[in-house]
């Protein structure tokens, strides 16, 4: 009979300082991804804020903030399949203004609150879908393509309206239950409007980080040539991201009316400025390939607290102008810092 020795164990013992290596993949992860600056920059902003008012933390205001973002907020998810694509929607200010103005006056001339406002939706699809099959079809650049439609959409807003404003009497049918939209509160508490964006930035992460789409839109982003030479249908993926940035624009108009019960044709100008900043703060790269729907959040959620910030303070909102301007040309710096960083490693 032969006899069996146990040999000893191949592999080391864990150290003491082995604990601190084995961090959770998903902390690692947040540590290492773009937005996770953004997102120290933010909880540094919020700690800002408590220090320079008292009333700055207390939910009252907070649940503001969050109803004051939430129309950028719903735009930016769409503008984010956009930008990373590569390309860029200047519209969505226009977009807004027009979606606002044709579901105003179709509740006014008697329609249906529902009816019109999926119309207004539909419109704001449409735009989108315009704004794509300029690019992906014609292969006009989408800066000069909704440069064009910024003035395009603009202008057909006024002219349905006649240049005149719209505004949606109480006494209407309808009308006080299509305002619920933007001046309720979820268990008279949360705006509706920040409920609409949370669940709109729901589906978009859900979109973006779980779908083929969502893939598709990064492998456009990242390196069109190859994508197409793998099989991906890239005038789909940029077409889609277009209607999206279109949908949720009309999305946004809708509930900007149903808050104000008004509105005009020169109704969200600016809007594409601000839109495109929360995206780009958020750690998106202009070029496109890179970024993430949460990064959008972010991003979202900076501008709002750093304008409650600078309304509390009373800071003229021309400075906020300023402000955010700089904010933009920092964050665009840092990315094209990172750039270069990872191309010389």
């Amino acid at each position: 009979m032969t006899s069996t020795t146990s040999k000893p164990p191949t592999t080391a013992p864990p150290s003491p300082t082995e604990p601190s290596r084995q961090f959770p993949l998903a902390l690692r992860r947040l540590l290492h991804a773009r937005e996770a600056g953004v997102f120290a920059a933010l909880v540094l902003l919020f700690l800002l804020g408590t220090v320079l008012s008292p009333t700055f933390a207390q939910s009252d205001n907070l649940l503001s903030v969050g109803q004051q973002i939430a129309q950028i907020g719903i735009m930016a998810v769409g503008a984010t399949f956009v930008i990373l694509n590569g390309e860029i929607d200047l519209s969505v200010g226009s977009t807004y203004a027009l979606s606002a103005i044709s579901t105003g006056m179709l509740i006014s001339d008697g329609w249906n609150w529902p009816t019109a406002m999926l119309v207004g939706l539909a419109v704001g699809a449409l735009a989108g879908l315009f704004n794509g099959l300029a690019v992906v079809v014609l292969g006009v650049p989408s800066f000069i393509v909704t440069l064009g439609t910024l003035s395009v959409f603009r202008g057909v807003a006024l002219l349905i309206s006649d240049g005149a404003p719209i505004s949606l009497s109480s006494s209407l049918p309808g009308v006080a239950e299509f305002n619920l939209l933007g001046q309720g509160r979820l268990f008279g508490l949360v705006p509706m409007q920040f409920v609409f964006f949370a669940v709109v930035a729901a589906i978009g992460v859900v979109l973006l980080a779980r779908s083929r789409f969502g893939f598709n839109t990064y492998a456009v982003g990242g390196n069109q040539e190859a994508a197409r030479l793998v099989g991906v249908d890239v005038k789909r993926v940029k077409l889609t991201a277009f209607v999206l940035s279109g949908f949720t624009a009309g999305l946004a108009g809708v509930l900007g009316l149903s808050f104000l019960s008004y509105v005009q044709g020169v109704t969200g100008q600016g809007l594409e400025l601000t839109v495109i900043s929360a995206v780009i703060i958020g750690g998106a790269a202009l070029f496109g390939g890179s970024g993430t729907m949460w990064g959008t959040v972010i991003g979202v959620a900076f501008i709002g607290l750093l304008q409650n910030i600078l309304n509390i303070k009373g800071i003229s909102s021309f400075w906020q102008t300023v402000v955010t301007g700089l904010v933009i040309v920092a964050a665009v710096a840092a990315d094209t810092w990172q750039r270069k960083r990872k191309s010389r490693a």
